[in-house]
């Protein structure tokens, strides 16, 4: 019953805070009220307020900055958007990978910087430490060193995009890696892309990642 009262309590938290948002208490861009602030406001604990936040996080609405606090993304709430892609079918998935993710990837080849590349080796570090053992651990891993590799092409637009598609992209791989044996040739493949980065080499770039998204 605790549990349900929890879930229930964070529903209304989070029901409350977009309305909030839907009704412009906060502009574009602006720094969210403290938790300790949201809670006293909402009379809830700030545990409720934290899990609240997540949600809309996860949902595109507020961005969380580590030891910064929360802003908000926008005011219209992409919820909905996330929800259709999370039917499409895997074919579907992969056709929107090879689009957008592999697309992205040759721009990112000819416009990446020396941050992205350092960023991105030291996310696929994190990556290959859970690859032979904890799944959910490297679904996350690879999520983001996937997320900076879109990053790198510096285009807002495909970066918003990826990161709400993002989620279709995890639920597969976590299928995938759960039925099929793990590849150890299909995770050197993720090195290969930073590699052609940092050669410059789109074309290369593309053809690597088209060959890990059909791996």
């Amino acid at each position: 019953m605790s549990q349900l009262t929890k879930r229930s309590l964070v529903e209304q938290a989070v029901d409350q805070l977009r309305d909030r948002i839907a009704r412009g208490s906060w502009s574009i861009g602006q720094r969210l009220p403290t938790e300790p602030e949201l809670a006293s406001d909402l009379g809830i604990s700030r545990n409720t307020v934290r899990e609240a936040m997540r949600v809309l996080a996860f949902s595109g609405l507020v961005e969380i900055r580590q030891g910064d606090g929360s802003y908000l993304r926008t005011v219209s709430d992409p919820l909905q958007a996330v929800q259709a892609m999370s039917r499409c079918t895997v074919e579907h998935a992969r056709e929107t990978r090879h689009i957008l993710e592999a697309e992205a990837i040759g721009l990112a080849a000819m416009r990446r910087t020396e941050h992205d590349l350092q960023q991105l080796r030291e996310a696929l570090q994190h990556s290959a430490a859970h690859f032979h053992s904890d799944i959910p651990a490297y679904v996350a891993c690879d999520i983001q060193f996937h997320q900076l590799l879109v990053d790198a092409a510096h285009n807002p637009a495909l970066s918003e995009l990826y990161r709400y598609f993002s989620g279709v992209v995890a639920a597969a791989l976590q299928h995938n890696m759960s039925t099929v044996p793990r590849c150890q040739a299909v995770f050197d493949l993720h090195a290969e892309i930073v590699d052609a980065l940092e050669q410059r080499d789109p074309q290369r770039a593309k053809h690597l990642s088209r060959t890990l998204i059909e791996s």
